[in-house]
């Protein structure tokens, strides 16, 4: 049997990519220096996977921001507004990512949404009428080229032709994307072309939407386009790749397409095997995707062992492949960077496997399958059903209070007293805010020396005492700063916080963390997700300080920034021995006491961000029921303890609302804010149709582009929503947080934000 690795972590196990990026950006190093930085992590990661004798070795699976981009890129699908650029390739792919604001040109970035059911932004492709395409870099033969200098044979990435189709966007009424597939193929075919003549024999092929409810249109499309690329390349061998759910109703439809190898997930789908077996053709191979790709639990050998077993009681051991069960992009790169066990303890950490250690397991399956495992193997064996075990009956999951205190949970716990209007009136009278309010989500920019600080503090350089006082200072300036610009509503910027999540995650009980557990979210922004081992609780109030500080400092009101119970689940490793719900309903009791402390606090606006609740929607349709009601009911537990005067905000980002609006209202948030200037405010569409009743925050400034919205441009934005939405029930608002931004440009924007909507009242006035 052969073991295949459909992807590795691009960041460097020390966050590499991220810092050679941002010192690009900034012009600290240069291009040369940049593409050195990423040919680095390459080759650091094939002698990694070839050390321990990985059979399918990926390339192309590096991207210096995200491989949809890539691909758009390669296949020339760029479009027009970037065509000032294309002389600097290197500029060019950047621009389209992040938007181009100098030399003359201001050009606005692609949209980014999320990358199915994960938390990674993937870049959307555009495509027009007229879409035409052409092999503008050969991305996946360059880095086939320099494993091989290396003497590493890979077998290349590269997303089908279907899904790349589908994963885009039109940008024009009056045509479906999939007409636009016969020009593409050829194109498409050209690039693998070139790969086979290079001497690739093994080619993967992503079509994750063969996992995915699609019409009958796109299912047409797979057989003539695959017999294309069999026809033109004849002598590549397909990986046809398949993950995040099961084949299910399209498995008579992907076993029908020429492929070598088909790729499966029996991790998010374990049922699937047996159908998949019995229609299996007798001169295909199957890969088992059995070692999680998605989550950093240690795989429990004895089930995989018998997973792999029913497959080979109906296949020769040389048609089978041990497999990841998706791309390991989405977890960390090595526990063993994780020594400080007052961080992670011993007993959780030996629950667990980041990539590297993944890709160990793969080999010791490969191992303990051969006819005589070695002794050493057999240990391994055992120490791996002793961990199991011992994770299994630990004291340090369970918790009888907590179990006792969901069983008390009633069904008016998660209704707000009143309807909105009712609310709406009372807060109003209390909040006494103008047309077209205005407000930020949340955090204001997290510079070097606010990092510094807390890197200080936890050193032990700076005392508890010289540490608050650096983030009171800090907080003060800023709220000093939004009453000077004439913002409505203030935020006290979250100088306190590290994450949204790991902040919150770090104050309650039933989470740990890592020190080195870096995962990409988009481009250079990596996050650290917190790590749900057991039964969740709030010890001690979490936000109370830094609220009411803030709030003293000002006559207007100050927003109590949470982050919502579903959001707080999608964005941590979770715990697999429970369901997600039940874990995510501990989560929003926590929240619910938060939230509570902060109205009897005196704190009347509360935001409640749940920029996930739309990524954590399952593939298939009709699971969509099942999820949306406890995600929703988990969010009204966390936020109906409030009284009417107190009004309940959500965040929302990088999401298409239209399937799901009628649950979005049924969350109840007097306002939402949601991520709409990349868009152009098409995303407000789906809330126009539905005449959605409650207030909307369309973000008018796109804060993952280091571009500043002039202020004409902010009004154009709010005039095309006011189109859409009645006045009175819009706000004011960038996408996101502006964590990420400079204070220059933030300023900047922020200022031209608030002058837009003083023109917008004077207009309607």
């Amino acid at each position: 049997m052969k073991t295949n690795i459909l992807g590795y972590p691009r960041i460097g196990s020390h966050r590499e990519l991220k810092k050679a990026c941002e010192n690009y950006w900034a012009g600290k190093i240069s291009e040369e220096q940049l593409l050195e930085e990423g040919a680095s992590i390459r080759v650091l990661n094939w002698y990694l996977q070839r050390e321990y004798k990985t059979d399918f070795i990926p390339s192309n699976d590096f991207s210096f921001y995200d491989h949809v981009l890539d691909l758009t890129l390669s296949l020339g699908a760029i479009p027009q507004r970037y065509i000032p650029l294309l002389s600097k390739k290197t500029d060019l792919y950047f621009a389209m990512a992040r938007g181009y604001q100098k030399n003359a040109h201001d050009i606005i970035a692609m949209e980014m949404t999320k990358w199915f059911d994960t938390n990674y932004h993937y870049i959307v492709p555009e495509f027009t009428k007229e879409q035409q395409f052409s092999l503008f870099h050969n991305k996946a033969l360059e880095e086939y080229k320099e494993a091989k200098a290396l003497g590493i044979e890979t077998k290349p990435v590269i997303i089908g032709p279907v899904s790349f189709l589908l994963l885009g966007k039109e940008k024009e009424s009056g045509f479906d994307k999939l007409d636009i597939t016969e020009r593409l193929v050829p194109v498409y075919t050209r690039m693998l072309k070139e790969l086979e003549d290079a001497g690739v024999e093994y080619i993967q092929i992503d079509e994750p939407f063969l996992s995915m409810d699609i019409e009958e249109k796109a299912k047409q499309l797979y057989p003539i386009v695959y017999q294309q690329i069999k026809d033109s390349c004849p002598k590549l061998k397909i990986i046809l790749t398949t993950y995040f759910e099961g084949l299910k109703d399209n498995t008579e439809l992907a076993l029908s397409l020429p492929f070598d190898t088909l790729h499966v997930d029996l991790v998010r789908c374990p049922q699937q095997l047996d159908t998949i077996l019995n229609l299996f053709s007798s001169d295909k191979k199957l890969s088992l995707g059995i070692v999680d790709g998605r989550n950093i639990w240690k795989n429990d050998f004895e089930a995989s062992l018998k997973m792999i077993q029913r497959a080979s009681d109906q296949l020769e051991r040389d048609r089978i492949f041990i497999a990841a069960s998706s791309s390991f992009l989405h977890v960390p790169c090595d526990l063993e960077l994780e020594t400080k066990e007052n961080i992670l303890t011993p007993e959780i950490k030996q629950w667990m496997a980041f990539a590297e250690q993944k890709v160990k397991e793969l080999a010791t399956l490969k191992e303990l399958l051969q006819e005589r495992p070695s002794n050493q193997t057999l240990e391994k064996l055992e120490a791996n059903k002793k961990s199991i075990r011992k994770k299994q009956s630990s004291s340090l999951i369970h918790n009888a209070d907590v179990k006792k205190q969901l069983e008390n949970i009633s069904a008016d716990d998660s209704r707000r007293k009143n309807p909105f209007a009712i609310r709406r009136k009372k807060q109003q009278d209390i909040l006494n805010l103008p047309l077209f309010p205005t407000t930020t989500i949340g955090s204001f920019p997290q510079t070097k020396e606010v990092r510094s600080w807390r890197a200080q503090f936890k050193k032990g350089n700076l005392s508890e005492k010289e540490y608050n006082d650096l983030l009171r200072a800090e907080t003060q300036k800023a709220i000093q700063w939004q009453e000077s610009i004439g913002l409505d509503v203030l935020v006290h910027g979250e100088f306190e916080r590290n994450d949204m999540v790991e902040y919150f995650g770090e104050q309650l009980a039933g989470f740990t963390f890592s020190q080195n557990g870096w995962v990409q979210s988009y481009g250079s922004r990596c996050v650290k997700p917190p790590i749900i081992y057991g039964d969740v609780s709030r010890p001690d109030p979490m936000t109370i300080y830094w609220t009411t500080y803030a709030n003293a400092l000002t006559d207007k009101p100050v927003k109590g920034m949470l982050t919502g119970p579903v959001t707080i689940l999608q964005w941590s490793f979770v715990r697999n021995d429970q369901p997600r719900s039940e874990t995510c309903k501990q989560i929003a009791l926590a929240i619910r006491k938060e939230v509570d402390n902060l109205q009897q606090a005196g704190i009347s606006v509360i935001q409640i961000d749940e920029p996930a609740i739309r990524e954590g929607l399952p593939l298939r349709k009709k699971d969509w029921k099942i999820y949306l009601d406890w995600a929703v009911n988990c969010f009204c537990l966390s936020a109906s303890v409030v009284n009417d005067e107190t009004q309940i905000h959500t965040h929302m980002c990088y999401s298409e609302f239209n399937d799901i609006i009628e649950y979005i209202a049924l969350m109840d948030a007097d306002v939402i804010t949601i991520e709409c200037s990349r868009s152009q405010m098409e995303l407000l569409d789906a809330f126009a149709e539905f005449k959605y009743p409650n207030d909307i925050g369309p973000g008018v400034y796109d804060i993952h582009s280091p571009r500043i919205p002039s202020v004409e441009e902010m009004v154009n934005l709010i005039r095309k929503a006011a189109k859409v939405i009645l006045s009175e029930q819009l706000w004011v608002n960038p996408d996101c947080g502006l964590k990420t931004r400079g204070w220059n440009e933030t300023k900047t924007a922020l200022t031209n934000m608030v002058e837009a909507a003083r023109i917008l009242r004077k207009e309607i006035n």
